[in-house]
């Protein structure tokens, strides 16, 4: 089910359309958006297009059974969970077993009640409810353990899942990709002279400079610290100083009023790239962007050198 949709999908798979329009009359609710299917192929193809979040369906179908249905829904793991209820006119034990072991959350026997069908729906409800707060919750805290809570940008971890991404794409379709390093210049005596307060609001200034100039196809993080990193993709070596002295330039010319003083910060910048014919592993260009930063350091502050690594055809 889209989960912006305030409406519970629910795929009725029946072949009888006696036994659809019952259900339908049943749960004619504006809680309830009903789907139909009056055999297991139908249920399957609706269940790919739509992923509702329920499926009731007949024990007994004319392709398949609801068995082997609910089966095959529990075997696609890509898809939100889906609440699964067999119906069947046979009240035995030992088929109700199989239909729980099948992966059926709960069963009701034909012909079935009208008051127990709406109650056991609404148990039904119940679990979705549950799944999707359990899954919303789970998506913010994947989102917090990828970002940085000082800046908001993201992480180490992000930065070295995206890049890895990112240098197959390299290897695969021949683009250049470069690593980038900034750190701020002398920011120890920021926090010295001005306290941790002022250190927070320049590295997140530092932070929105480099975000506002990340294009959608790249990225750029918060290593840690006063280090940031970016992963730029398609810029040629000709272009490549250009681009970084942009962010440089920036934030230099920005000015940060501390205790009654108007405060300038510099930057300096590490850069090391290659070609998608010779393409090095993310931490190969880690460890030389940060040489290139330690010589742009070396060299006077707020200044970028790169490293470029060409194939022998270039």
């Amino acid at each position: 089910m889209n989960q912006t949709n305030s409406k519970y999908q629910v795929l009725v798979v029946d072949d009888s359309p006696v036994y659809r329009k019952l259900v339908e009359q049943v749960l004619a609710s504006a809680s309830y958006e009903l789907l139909f299917a009056a055999n297991g192929t139908e249920a399957l193809k609706m269940y790919e297009q739509h992923s509702p979040c329920m499926v009731i369906a007949d024990w007994m179908l004319p392709d398949f059974s609801g068995l082997e249905l609910c089966q095959r829904i529990r075997s696609d793991a890509t898809r939100p969970y889906a609440y699964i209820i067999i119906m069947t006119s046979n009240s035995q034990k030992e088929d109700v077993v199989k239909g729980l072991q099948a992966g059926a959350d709960d069963y009701l026997t034909k012909p079935f009640d009208s008051g127990e069908m709406v109650a056991r729906v609404g148990v039904g409800k119940r679990i979705i409810d549950l799944n999707r707060e359990l899954a919303a919750k789970s998506e913010r805290l994947e989102e917090a353990a990828r970002t940085d809570p000082l800046t908001g940008l993201p992480n180490r971890r992000a930065i070295e899942e995206w890049a890895w991404k990112q240098l197959r794409g390299a290897v695969r379709h021949k683009f250049c990709l470069w690593v980038v390093l900034g750190d701020l210049d002398s920011f120890k005596t920021v926090n010295d002279t001005f306290g941790h307060d002022a250190g927070d609001i320049v590295l997140r200034t530092f932070g929105d400079v480099l975000k506002r100039n990340t294009r959608a196809c790249d990225i750029c993080g918060r290593l840690g610290g006063d280090e940031f990193v970016l992963v730029l993709t398609h810029v040629e070596p000709g272009a490549i100083d250009e681009t970084v002295n942009r962010f440089r330039e920036q934030f230099a010319a920005l000015s940060f009023p501390l205790q009654g003083r108007s405060v300038q910060v510099t930057a300096s910048f590490g850069v090391a790239g290659s070609d998608g014919n010779d393409m090095q592993d993310f931490g190969t260009l880690l460890r030389k962007a940060d040489q290139m930063l330690y010589e742009a350091k070396r060299a006077g502050r707020n200044l970028v050198r790169v490293s470029f690594s060409p194939s022998p055809e270039l």
